[in-house]
């Protein structure tokens, strides 16, 4: 990803403290801000703001998820520049920081914006992506996220399937910078050929890929009988090979295209056994294209995009939440 030269000078002023209510920075103290975003870059001792701006290049350069998302460390820079304590007392809640910041970012198609946890992120205006600092799923987890993590896992006990694909999965792969997401005909069971959601994703070479989503709201298992509110895997491998047999048509180019690769997502455990069953079900070619997730990848995976809970899931905690006009995520 490349940002115009004028653009980079801007954030550059920004960080090195040269325009407007932003704190002046020498030499050791920009050092320190990019120690702080977890880099090892240390100012030579050039001009500072012509080394801000090439450092900031180089970061742009780093490998990210995609269209609509920039890399994570730039998304830490511009936490670390709009931290709320550096305030200053003309500018307390930073909304003339913000519009400077903004006045730049536009030119590029980005937006930054404060969320309810008083951190800045970045927002890509054409597709609503958000670039948050840490997506590691398998990362320790505060003690604020752990309790989002129980609230979401709560939730799940009483969802419905089409709570489920509503509220939390559409969400959540949009968020992860999937598009087109689009849900198929669940409620009325028509028309869905295997899969209750289909959506691309743009690898950074441009190229598409095309998935399908089989939801299930319980857990998935290989018993000769399952119990109520569970899945049986035969069902499932029927609904796979229709996924991938079967053909979505993709409006913004006109064509009628196979899905690449299927998900197989529950609400609760998706068993070893029945993984091992659906592998050896299909042929090769097949089963190389069928991605599980089961409750737990949801919760880590929902938890680390911040993204906000459903209004159910707040209401059944008795939590009151007014949500801005517009949500953060």
């Amino acid at each position: 990803m490349r940002f115009k030269r004028r653009t980079m000078m801007q954030l550059a002023d920004m960080i090195c403290g040269n325009v407007g209510p932003f704190p002046y920075r020498s030499s050791s103290y920009i050092t320190e801000f990019f120690s702080d975003i977890e880099t090892d870059y240390t100012h030579d001792g050039t001009t500072r703001q012509r080394w801000v701006a090439e450092t900031l290049e180089k970061i742009l350069e780093e490998p990210h998820a995609g269209t609509g998302k920039v890399p994570p460390t730039f998304a830490r820079v511009i936490q670390r520049l709009m931290d709320p304590t550096d305030a200053t007392d003309e500018d307390d809640q930073r909304p003339a920081a913000l519009a400077m910041l903004n006045a730049s970012l536009a030119r590029e198609g980005f937006e930054a914006y404060y969320a309810p946890d008083r951190q800045c992120y970045l927002r890509h205006v054409a597709t609503n992506t958000i670039t948050a600092p840490e997506h590691n799923p398998h990362r320790p987890f505060s003690a604020t996220e752990l309790e989002r993590r129980q609230q979401l896992r709560t939730y799940l006990d009483g969802a419905s399937e089409d709570d489920l694909i509503e509220d939390v999965l559409l969400p959540l792969f949009r968020q992860m910078g999937f598009h087109r997401v689009t849900a198929t005909g669940h409620k009325d069971k028509a028309l869905e050929y295997g899969k209750d959601v289909w959506m691309k994703f743009t690898l950074p070479t441009q190229h598409v890929l095309y998935f399908g989503l089989q939801a299930k709201k319980g857990k998935l298992d290989a018993a000769g009988v399952s119990r109520a509110g569970n899945a049986n895997v035969a069902e499932i491998h029927n609904q796979a090979l229709m996924m991938l047999g079967h053909e979505i048509f993709d409006p913004e180019i006109g064509k009628r295209v196979l899905v690449d690769h299927a998900f197989i997502v529950a609400g609760g455990e998706i068993t070893k056994q029945a993984r091992a069953w659906i592998g050896n079900a299909l042929d090769a070619s097949q089963r190389r294209s069928i991605i599980f997730m089961d409750r737990n990848d949801i919760l880590d995976l929902y938890v680390v995009n911040n993204l906000p809970l459903p209004t159910a899931a707040l209401s059944g905690w008795g939590v009151q939440v007014a949500w801005p006009d517009e949500p953060p995520f």
